[in-house]
């Protein structure tokens, strides 16, 4: 009874490719613990597979689970009393939830985020499993792969345990995660299979009853220096633009305001120098043999606040320690990929509260874009449209009524983009949406428009036809239509019937903020 007690939130699922190892990890976090003196007690936390809830209604849940999940963390150990909590997350909605957890409790963390996925093989070719599959469904629609090659993509671009083998958005919230503070060094990078991912299982372990011993506090480590670092690092990766929602709702439960603007400040000083899938060529993998976040912080080092870590090392510290082993994975500045870094906010009549795009995914001939807008209520009847061939060169596809309100849930929006690009219109074709875009989307796709369509955004009164200007060097996106005719529409425009009306999601609706501040639960 002495003894520090230590709440270890689980994620393990057999249904999540990038939890399914778990069981192993949790062994090695339950030795590190009892090593270090302390007493494990694991609990259940459920998580969703975006691949899986990808283009179908299931994908509403998906981050909409991320508020049950700090909920759930916080009711387990404020009824039990722990003294110290590790969380063993992965996927997209998962880690942002427990470090939302971690936040709002404020008592002894360490996160072990459990890898990436090792990279597919076909024929000597490396495979990803988002690009190389969803993807080749546009691919084999359009007549350029056979069925068989489209089958084989399926059972090889997924060869075991792990997330997603690029910077998607688990990978890119393991990385913030690193970068906060909250994960031990190397720990984003690690692979899932690898015999490294387990040392760092049980030095988290081991770390977590040395913090509880010292009472070193989640907020004590991710000060909002701790934020704009995690920030600064994510735009010199390149990563998914879904870690501006959740960095905003993590920054909310430990008592900062950080916001869009922030995003967009810091990516216009921070160069890309990594270049990971999917919009660069290189695997996470590569990125770990580099010398994972560590390395990145090391060429980063001048422009990064020297904070405490979890591992009671500073910045600096891990920085100095740290090697860079791939000059190419990992770049200096004067040879960086892109001059900015990995996403733009932009802003018009469209926008006002703001709207997200992956710019080092976009090509340079799509930075600048004007397009007639081709508008679609729902991601089903785009989707349909663009596997009828019905999506031209020139077209600005608009998909609205997916915001967290009107979705509800806020859809990611990978099998339409996805789609697109197979079908090789990507630099002939934008698609904007009130919804929100997997960490694996490229091409000129703008999400998390805000306001959105069900709060009476100026999305909801887009017609067909319609131009829309699309500047992203510029920041701007616009709808190239009088003001009075916008107000003419506005004050015709009624908000449609809610899509849910009973069940968890119908709730959620009724009390989800906007894109703009992270999507959370108003209370």
């Amino acid at each position: 009874m002495a003894k520090p007690f230590i709440g270890v939130a689980t994620s393990r699922t057999d249904i999540i490719p990038g939890h399914i190892h778990m069981a192993r990890l949790e062994r090695f976090i339950e030795r590190g613990i009892a090593a270090a003196g302390g007493v494990p007690f694991f609990f259940g936390i459920p998580g969703i597979c975006d691949g899986i809830a990808m283009g179908h209604t299931g994908m509403k849940y998906s981050l909409a689970s991320r508020e049950l999940i700090a909920d759930m963390i916080e009711c387990i150990m404020k009824a039990h009393q722990f003294d110290g909590l590790v969380c063993l997350t992965n996927c997209d909605k998962i880690t942002p939830g427990m470090l939302m957890a971690s936040g709002r409790l404020n008592v002894p963390t360490v996160v072990v985020t459990a890898g990436p996925m090792m990279s597919g093989n076909l024929r000597g070719r490396r495979l990803s499993l988002v690009k190389d599959t969803f993807e080749a469904v546009g691919r084999f629609k359009k007549g350029d792969i056979s069925q068989e090659e489209l089958s084989a993509l399926e059972m090889c671009a997924c060869p075991g345990a792990g997330a997603c083998q690029g910077l998607y958005t688990a990978n890119s919230m393991a990385c913030v995660t690193e970068a906060l503070g909250m994960s031990v060094p190397g720990c984003a990078t690690a692979l899932a299979v690898s015999a490294k991912k387990d040392r760092i299982a049980q030095e988290s372990g081991e770390r977590i009853v040395n913090l509880v011993r010292r009472n070193i506090l989640p907020r004590t480590i991710c000060r909002k220096e701790a934020f704009s670092n995690a920030i600064k690092v994510d735009m010199a990766l390149g990563g998914s633009t879904n870690t501006v929602l959740h960095v905003i709702a993590i920054a909310k439960e430990f008592g900062i305001d950080i916001s869009a603007e922030m995003f967009d400040e810091i990516s216009k000083k921070t160069p890309h120098i990594s270049n990971i899938l999917p919009g660069g060529e290189h695997f996470m993998e590569d990125l770990d043999s580099a010398g994972g976040i560590p390395a990145i912080m090391k060429r980063m080092k001048n422009q990064l606040d020297d904070i405490m870590t979890c591992s009671s090392k500073t910045i600096s510290q891990i920085a100095n320690e740290a090697q860079i082993l791939d000059e190419n994975v990992i770049r200096d500045y004067k040879n960086a990929y892109h001059k900015e870094g990995g996403i733009a906010v932009l802003k018009g009549n469209l926008a006002p509260e703001g709207a997200v795009v992956k710019q080092t995914a976009v090509s340079d001939a799509m930075l600048k874009f004007n397009g007639k807008a081709r508008v679609f209520d729902s991601e089903e009847s785009c989707m349909q449209a663009i596997m009828a061939g019905k999506i031209a060169k020139g077209d600005c596809v608009v998909i609205r009524y997916e915001g967290p309100m009107g979705g509800p849930g806020m859809r990611e929006m990978l099998s339409p983009t996805a789609a697109i690009v197979g079908m090789g219109l990507a630099d002939d074709v934008a698609l904007i949406t009130d919804g929100r875009f997997s960490g694996g989307t490229q091409g000129p796709c703008i999400g998390h428009i805000s306001p959105e369509a069900q709060a009476g955004g100026i999305i909801a009164i887009v017609k067909d036809g319609d131009e829309i200007s699309i500047d992203i060097p510029g920041r701007k996106l616009e709808l190239k239509v009088s003001d009075d005719e916008i107000r003419s529409r506005l004050a015709k425009w009624k908000a449609p019937a809610p899509k849910e009306n009973e069940g968890y999601l119908a709730r959620y609706a009724k009390v989800v903020s906007s894109a703009a501040e992270g999507a959370v639960l108003r209370s």
